[in-house]
């Protein structure tokens, strides 16, 4: 878990960053209808949870700095005894207070009557512009209710940013408790994957598969997905973002497996591809040991002072030199790599940004340069190579792979970490642990 005083230090680091004559607003997630009057299970708003580690919907925080009443004010549901019965106890007031460190906690209610006095005479609103319309509304009838105040010598803001430009700086950079927190979300996804393997075998179907996945997760206390599981068989797995999860595993194929763990709202995101059977074939050791060398390559230019780019760099130059070993391509590689030959079987990028949100916050692009890496950041590293089966002008014993390897990095002070290296991805581990 995250400290309490870290989320204090964390609304002192935004407030600091602010410029003089700035209030930031920020709005908590929405309940989501599933269906007529069933929810979906809540999950907090990142930047919320991030400044508040409030968990309730139906709250607005607001940091203005120097204000004298207190710095810190949290809008959200007052306490209801015969609600609590139905759907229990919530923090109310008294709570946002006491439990969550608010200078002061107001009614939900009484934030249109409220707001305009903790905007008048700033000079800059900062919040998540255009990203949700209530608070839109909020903030501009807000800002209206100041202007009309025109005459009595009160200032209206006239300058309006958006929040992430700041907040999503800090939280690029992961403190600590944070990566405390995504080892632990790592470690049970590790755990997950291993689960899984054990439980492969031909004629299983993939959703049995993802239960086992999902079992794995919910018997450590973490019962949130970092994003749905896919599970893909076969030819399954040449779709990227396959999440059916429906079909039987046959004999011979390969079974890839991208899931991740969700611990106090930070995400684990690993990918594992092995043989349903417990062995790979000829071509398929020879396709995946391909892509293990470009992961392994990439992850050893994670480091401060490489470059976001490095990795993909990297990835792309082994993959495409070893597709044309493997006669997949032909040409020279700089002229392949120039053409982008290589993106008819490696698609996507070669990771992302891991923190809060699976695909996470933060700028890739600096002052017009790819960004360095700094301590304490955390990303994927991910390549992979897809074949589908209908890939008629490549050899056949190719047709139907589909592979992905991704592991969790965090950049440290000399090099990296990888925080998901415990799950197997060696051929040769992969085939004991899968027959131990």
């Amino acid at each position: 878990m995250i400290p309490r005083n870290e989320f204090k230090q964390r609304r002192k680091r935004l407030m600091r960053l602010m410029p003089k004559g700035s209030v930031a607003i920020i709005a908590s997630a929405a309940p989501s209808i599933r269906n007529r009057d069933v929810e979906y299970p809540f999950r907090q708003d990142s930047d919320f949870y991030y400044l508040t580690g409030f968990n309730e919907h139906d709250s607005i925080a607001v940091l203005a700095p120097g204000r004298k009443q207190g710095e810190y004010v949290v809008f959200c549901r007052e306490h209801d005894e015969k609600l609590a019965v139905w759907v229990g106890r919530n923090a109310g007031l008294e709570g946002a207070r006491e439990g969550y460190g608010a200078d002061e906690a107001l009614p939900i209610g009484e934030l249109q009557k409220a707001l305009p006095d903790l905007i008048e005479n700033r000079e800059r609103v900062y919040f998540a512009i255009g990203r949700d319309d209530d608070l839109d509304r909020h903030v501009m009838a807000a800002v209206n209710a100041v202007r009309a105040k025109a005459r009595a010598g009160v200032r209206a803001p006239f300058e309006f940013v958006a929040l992430e430009h700041l907040l999503h700086e800090l939280r690029l950079v992961k403190s600590t408790a944070e990566i405390k927190t995504m080892r632990r979300a790592a470690e049970v996804s590790v755990a997950a994957h291993k689960r899984a393997m054990r439980a492969c075998r031909p004629g299983r179907y993939e959703y049995e598969i993802e239960a086992e996945l999902v079992h794995e997760f919910t018997r450590h206390g973490l019962r949130s997905q970092a994003y749905p599981c896919i599970v893909a068989g076969g030819e399954n797995a040449c779709v990227l973002h396959y999440t059916d999860n429906r079909d039987p595993l046959r004999d011979g194929d390969l079974l890839l497996i991208d899931a991740g763990a969700e611990h106090d709202n930070y995400a684990a995101d690993i990918t594992r591809t092995f043989p349903v059977n417990g062995r790979f074939s000829d071509p398929q050791r020879s396709l995946y040991e391909l892509v293990l060398e470009a992961q392994m390559a990439a992850i050893k230019s994670v480091k401060p002072g490489n470059h976001w780019n490095d990795p993909h760099d990297t990835a792309v130059r082994v993959l495409t030199k070893g597709l044309v070993s493997l006669g997949l391509l032909e040409g020279k590689v700089n002229a392949l790599i120039k053409d982008e030959a290589y993106k008819r079987f490696y698609m996507h990028r070669t990771g992302h940004w891991l923190g809060m949100d699976v695909h996470d916050v933060g700028d890739y692009r600096t002052d017009d340069a790819w960004r360095p890496f700094e301590p304490g950041m955390v990303l994927t590293v991910e390549p992979g190579l897809y074949v589908p089966a209908d890939c008629t002008d490549v050899d056949p014993r190719w047709r139907g792979i589909g592979i992905r390897i991704e592991d969790d990095v965090l950049v440290t002070e000399k090099g990296h970490e990888v925080l998901t290296g415990a799950a197997p991805k060696a051929v040769d581990e992969i085939e004991a642990f899968m027959h131990s």
